[in-house]
């Protein structure tokens, strides 16, 4: 685990570099892929292929999904890295200074290893199986909140959100009345990753994909917090849905996604 965690802080430093050079100077360098809002620079692509040329560097029989290129390498190894170059693309193509690199290893399926670096802040997350996790190298752990009403939530809304009533809005305003706050960083890994360090007590969101994910699951996993379906049966990764908490607020989370919103939606 200890190797894996060093390559992919390589691979993560070296993708923050790119980023960091591209940022301000995109200039027309920003398209679509498909559905409004759903943004890809140049510096997406710089940085994802910075990331799997150490990756394939080190480990050449390895599976990869990248968000950008997809499905790479062998798809029936055990290992696979999920990718995202530019997790906050739209943010980062405002100059809105919350985007990360985000890279986790799943073994059988299973994240066991994340790293996420934010380069404008230069805050490095790290976190392995039975290692730990630490941003900068100095460890970290989830807040002590233990009610929900006292708490700080973050989550997000998929590029679906137009077209779909399924879209987040009815829950972002029943938590907020019922929290201290709720916050949209743009940046689905970077909310795992406060969750991790004890900056905000809760994230949920759907429309996700494994490479936003997958590295912060580990990562609040070894900090100490929780990580489940909306309905607190064990996560499905591919499902696109995650509850993500300091652990302490994770059952009255739940049963206000799940039973609290509707209510407040027939009153």
């Amino acid at each position: 685990m200890q190797i894996f965690l060093d390559i992919a802080t390589e691979a993560a430093l070296a993708a923050g570099a790119v980023l960091q050079a591209y940022f301000g100077h995109l200039e027309d360098a920003i398209n679509e892929k498909g559905r409004p809002g759903d943004l890809v620079t140049v510096a997406d692509k710089a940085s994802e292929k910075v990331i799997l040329e150490v990756l394939r560097r080190h480990f050449p029989h390895h599976s990869i999904l990248a968000e950008e290129s997809g499905k790479l390498g062998d798809q029936q190894s055990e290992y696979l890295w999920a990718i995202d170059p530019l997790d906050g693309t739209t943010n980062y193509a405002h100059q809105y200074p919350f985007f990360t690199v985000s890279i986790g290893l799943l073994v059988n399926g299973v994240p066991q290893v994340g790293v996420i670096y934010d380069p404008f802040h230069n805050e490095l997350f790290r976190a392995a199986q039975g290692l730990g996790a630490t941003r900068n190298r100095n460890a970290i752990a989830v807040s002590e909140t233990s009610d929900l009403s006292k708490s700080l939530l973050v989550t997000g809304f998929g590029y679906d959100r137009r077209e779909t009533s399924d879209n987040n809005y009815a829950e972002f305003c029943h938590l907020t009345h019922l929290t201290q706050g709720v916050r949209r960083s743009g940046s689905a890994s970077l909310d795992l990753a406060y969750v991790a360090c004890g900056r905000v007590d809760g994230y949920w969101e759907r429309g996700l994909a494994p490479w936003d994910i997958a590295a912060g699951i580990i990562l609040l996993q070894e900090a100490g917090g929780k990580v489940t379906a909306y309905d607190r049966s064990p996560l499905k990764i591919e499902s696109g849905r995650i509850l993500a908490t300091n652990s302490r607020i994770h059952d009255s989370l739940s049963h206000e996604l799940i039973a609290g919103v509707g209510n407040s939606i027939k009153n």
